[in-house]
């Protein structure tokens, strides 16, 4: 993806931030304490927040949590959803904190928005000594049959290659590193993937698909013509044609310690 474009797709959410709030899925609690599990504290970093998905879960575990969100719409849901939370206005290239002031910092899909010739360095600065810096992905598990048909009905712009399980491991495997060739900050990643859930309906599920970044950008009329083909996807398969049904999917982890 072109600079540009990654910018466009990046900065889209938050004209669509309470439906991302509202649809959107949690963290398998599992990942999150594995992201954790290598870190030297408790005091955790929510970096490129959103509207404070991974905070949540974050604080379910029992991690002393604070979160960073770049765009204004994006910070006010998180503000009003976790009031608690120590929510501030920055992003991955600017962290508003002092040097070596968390143990961990972690990144709920959103980690592949961020600059890490920039990221890299400022993430190495506010993490302690022996720190750990973890993207979390939550995707799609095609490895379930209606779900894999939903993905090609949905179409690259919907599900794109960090969504699914298999795909999702090759595409992350450097998002730690520099795209400049610059040094890392972080040692050899770790990857690991955890199973998780959704309660949706087909209405809900087309919903959610609504808030991912290539629909966002979509000019409105294949916008439309997009979401129209999954309703009658969902519509036609007995998993998800009547009521209440669990979404299949993987939250995936990849970590990294500070050199």
């Amino acid at each position: 993806m072109e600079q540009d474009e990654q910018r466009r797709h990046s900065s889209s959410f938050g004209a669509a931030a309470t439906a991302y709030a509202e649809h959107r899925p949690d963290y398998a609690q599992a990942a999150v304490r594995w992201a954790l599990e290598a870190a030297p504290g408790c005091r955790v970093l929510d970096l490129g927040a959103g509207t404070g998905k991974l905070t949540a879960t974050l604080r379910a575990v029992g991690a002393d949590v604070m979160a960073v969100e770049p765009d204004p719409a994006m910070l006010a849901e998180l503000r009003r959803a976790l009031p608690d939370v120590r929510a501030l206005s920055g992003s991955a290239e600017a962290i508003p904190l002092p040097d070596a002031s968390v143990d961990a910092v972690l990144a709920g899909n959103a980690m592949h928005w961020f600059d890490m010739a920039v990221a890299g360095p400022e993430i190495a600065r506010v993490l302690a000594p022996g720190g750990v810096l973890a993207g979390l992905w939550n995707v799609l598990d095609d490895e379930v049959d209606w779900v894999a048909g939903l993905a090609e009905v949905s179409g690259s712009a919907v599900v794109g290659p960090r969504d699914t399980p298999a795909s999702w491991r090759v595409e992350t495997a450097r998002t730690h590193l520099p795209k400049n060739g610059a040094p890392a900050h972080f040692d050899a990643p770790e990857q690991a993937t955890f199973r998780h859930g959704q309660q949706r309906t087909a209405d809900s599920l087309t919903a959610t698909l609504a808030t991912r970044a290539g629909l966002l950008v979509m000019p409105a009329p294949q916008r439309q013509a997009t979401l129209d083909r999954i309703g009658t996807f969902l519509a036609s398969r007995p998993e998800t044609a009547h009521g209440a049904f669990t979404l299949p999917m993987r939250t995936c982890v990849l970590r990294v310690r500070r050199r």
